[in-house]
């Protein structure tokens, strides 16, 4: 039997969690889909001996996989990074991060939609806190919201969305052509796509050179490597031990806000992260121990993350 990964995926969201260092003060100075220009470009670069083998095997995959593929780029990348990057701009750290564990809730909805899973009625017992939770973490005061509160929210829940929706798609590919050419398409893709939200926007093209070190860093640690680590870690780990190591990703993101980037979190919004990743937690063990679990997945789906948050 195939040694566990589960560590590897845990390193991989611990890497996640930190890319606020670097992510927050580049949003304050550039335009979020310039960030996300230039993330795809080094990235693509990095990936560049790779290229037209995965472009070849993409040729010769069923159509569907091609879609997917496409869609994991243009969506789940390019513009899920996009909405990601945008909500750091509000000036908190830590919101966006965490409500990126709503993921895996939304992940679990569209594979029922997508690729015909069955949510089963105790689904809702996980579901109902973890939103609940999530509205406590993402206002400061969660009974009179503005709206310059909903929208850096907002922002984050529509990443988690087209992340998720690039993880239930990822199953389709990674089981179709294999994690490294599912990783090079990701940015194949996603980088003209992420070209093509800068000009709809009208944001800059051009880089400032002192923020060059910072955007380096950012493609390759907390993109680059953190992804094929997941892929890598994800191999030989369960999906509902991946979801449950994931919970890196906030428990990082949180310790790195309040120690580094002197952010606050009111005691609602830490009764809100608290329930977030307790219903989480509760929802990967039950997943993993039960013979019922909330759901039916068909053994043929292979897990595969497109975050990624992705």
């Amino acid at each position: 039997m195939s040694r566990d990964r589960t560590w590897l995926v845990a390193l991989a969201a611990c890497l996640w969690g930190s890319s606020a260092l670097l992510r927050e003060p580049l949003a304050g100075a550039v335009d979020a889909s310039t960030i996300v220009l230039y993330e795809h470009l080094v990235i693509l670069l990095a990936l560049t001996p790779w290229l037209l083998p995965a472009l070849r095997t993409w040729a010769a995959a069923p159509p569907r996989v091609r879609v997917s593929a496409m869609v994991i780029g243009a969506g789940s990348s390019a513009l899920a990074t996009t909405l990601f990057t945008a909500a750091f701009a509000f000036g908190d750290p830590i919101t966006p991060q965490v409500l990126q564990k709503l993921q895996p809730l939304v992940a679990l909805v569209l594979a029922a939609a997508l690729l015909g899973e069955r949510l089963r009625p105790r689904f809702a017992l996980f579901a109902v806190p973890a939103l609940a939770g999530a509205w406590l973490l993402s206002f400061e005061d969660p009974l009179a919201v503005t709206v310059s509160d909903l929208t850096p929210a907002a922002l984050a829940l529509g990443a988690a969305t087209l992340w998720a929706a690039g993880t239930v798609l990822g199953r389709l590919v990674g089981s179709e052509i294999g994690p490294r050419d599912t990783l090079v398409l990701r940015f194949a893709f996603g980088l003209p796509a992420a070209a093509a939200i800068v000009s709809v926007l009208g944001a800059q093209w051009t880089m400032p050179v002192e923020q060059a070190p910072s955007l380096v860093a950012l493609a390759l640690i907390p993109g680059l490597l953190a992804l094929g680590l997941y892929y890598l870690g994800l191999e030989r780990t369960a999906a509902s031990r991946a979801t449950l190591a994931e919970l890196m990703f906030p428990v990082t993101a949180a310790i790195v806000g309040v120690t580094l980037l002197d952010a606050t979190l009111t005691p609602s919004r830490w009764l809100g992260l608290t329930v977030v990743v307790v219903s989480i937690t509760a929802l990967a063990l039950h997943e993993n121990r039960t013979h019922t679990p909330s759901v039916r997945v068909a053994p043929a789906n292979v897990g595969s993350r497109a975050k990624v948050s992705s």
